[in-house]
C-alpha cells in the first residue's frame, strides 16, 4: 500500500511541512529509517534522529520544537503515537479483511445461528445455546461452551477456550490460548483432604477488552468475575474467581490477581505484580513491576515494592540496601573500637 504525505495528513487532520506529494509504502523506526518509509517522533528523547533519518515522512508531535533543518517531510499532529496507531489499524484492516462464512469440519449445534457477516473457522466447536454477534470472527479450533454469548465485531483467535455461560461483550479480542471461565481455585479441607468447591458462576467481559495469549480468567464461585469495559490484559495474566474490575485498567504480563478482589478504573499493573485476595483497589494507581499488594489501596498512587510503598521511598530504600554490606562492616568496626 502506498500513501502520500497529503493523504496521511488528511486522514489524521495533521499539517504537512515539506513535500505533500512524497510517497511511503513501508514503516520504520526513526533511527532505522529509509527512503519510502514512514516513521514517528513522539518522545523528545529521540529528537536527534529526526535530523538524520532517511525516512521519507515523519509523524511528529506539534509540541516538539526543532532547532535544525530536516530532510524528511513532516506531518505535525497532536499526538504522534496515537496517530501512528490509527494508521497501523487502517493498514491492518486493509491487509487482513474480515472473513465471512462457515468453514468445513467445524461443529455448530443446531440451536446456534451464525450471522451472515460472521466467520467460523475449521474445527471450531460451538455448543448448544451459543450466540454470535454480527461481524464476529471465530478462528479455527476455538471452543465455545454451552450458552456462551459473543457480542458484535469480536475476534477470537485460534485455540481460545470459553467455558459455558460466559459472556464476551462487543469489540473484544481474545488471543490464542487464553481460557475464559475455567474453575476458580476453590477447595476446603474436609476429613484431612481438600474437597473441591464447585464454581457455578461465570465470567463477563463488558466490551472493548483485549485478552492476551495464554491468559486465564477464572469463573466465579457464585455470581460473576467481571472485566470492566476497555480493560486490557497482556499475555500470561491470571485473574482469580469473583474478581471485579471497572473500566480501562491495564494488566501487563504475568500479573496475578487473587480471588474476590475489587479494582477501580484506570489502574496500571506493571509486569509480575501480585495482588492478594479480597482487596479493594481504587482508581488511577500505578504499580511498578514485581510489586506485591497485600491489602487495600486508595486512589492516585504510584507504588512499588513489597509491601507496596510510594515509588520514591522504595527507590531510596533500594539505594541503601546496596550499601548494607559496607554499613555492616562499619558497625562491626565501631563495636570493636567501643569495646577497647
Amino acid at each position: 500500500m502506498e500513501f502520500t504525505a497529503q493523504q496521511i495528513a488528511a486522514f489524521l487532520q495533521g499539517e504537512v511541512i515539506g513535500d505533500p506529494n512524497v510517497r511511503v509504502s513501508d514503516l520504520a523506526k526513526i533511527e532505522e529509517g529509509h527512503e519510502g518509509a514512514l516513521s514517528f517522533l513522539a518522545n523528545p528523547k529521540y529528537t536527534e534522529y529526526v535530523y538524520s533519518t532517511q525516512s521519507s515522512i515523519v509523524l511528529i508531535d506539534k509540541s516538539i520544537e526543532l532547532a535544525g533543518e530536516v530532510k524528511a517531510t513532516l506531518v505535525k499532529v497532536a499526538d504522534a503515537r496515537a496517530a501512528m496507531g490509527m494508521l497501523l489499524n487502517m493498514v491492518q484492516a486493509a491487509l487482513n479483511p474480515k472473513k465471512q462464512g462457515i468453514e468445513q469440519s467445524s461443529f455448530i449445534d443446531a440451536s446456534v445461528s451464525v450471522p451472515a457477516d460472521a466467520y467460523v473457522g475449521a474445527f471450531a466447536y460451538l455448543a448448544k445455546g451459543v450466540t454470535i454477534g454480527e461481524g464476529s470472527q471465530i478462528y479455527p479450533q476455538v471452543y465455545l461452551g454451552e450458552n456462551v454469548k459473543v457480542g458484535k465485531n469480536c475476534i477470537i483467535y485460534a485455540g481460545v477456550k470459553v467455558y459455558h455461560d460466559c459472556v464476551i461483550g462487543d469489540n473484544c479480542i481474545l488471543h490464542s490460548g487464553c481460557v475464559i471461565g475455567a474453575d476458580g481455585f476453590g477447595f476446603a479441607p474436609v476429613n484431612g483432604e481438600y474437597q473441591k468447591i464447585s464454581q457455578i458462576g461465570n465470567v463477563i467481559l463488558e466490551g472493548d477488552n483485549e485478552i492476551g495469549a495464554n491468559t486465564t480468567i477464572d469463573r466465579a464461585t457464585m455470581g460473576h468475575t467481571v472485566i470492566g469495559h476497555g480493560t486490557k490484559l497482556d499475555n500470561l495474566v491470571q485473574i482469580g474467581h469473583n474478581v471485579v474490575t471497572k473500566e480501562n485498567n491495564i494488566f501487563c504480563s504475568q500479573v496475578g490477581v487473587a480471588g474476590t478482589t475489587k479494582i477501580g478504573s484506570w489502574n496500571t499493573f506493571a509486569g509480575q505484580v501480585g495482588v492478594a485476595g479480597q482487596c479493594t483497589i481504587g482508581d488511577q494507581n500505578t504499580f511498578g513491576a514485581q510489586s506485591g499488594i497485600p491489602g487495600n489501596i486508595g486512589s492516585g498512587n504510584t507504588l512499588m515494592g513489597y509491601p507496596v510503598i510510594p515509588a520514591r521511598e522504595w527507590a531510596r530504600q533500594a539505594v541503601y540496601l546496596k550499601r548494607l554490606p559496607d554499613m555492616q562492616a562499619d558497625i562491626q568496626k565501631l563495636k570493636k573500637e567501643l569495646a577497647k
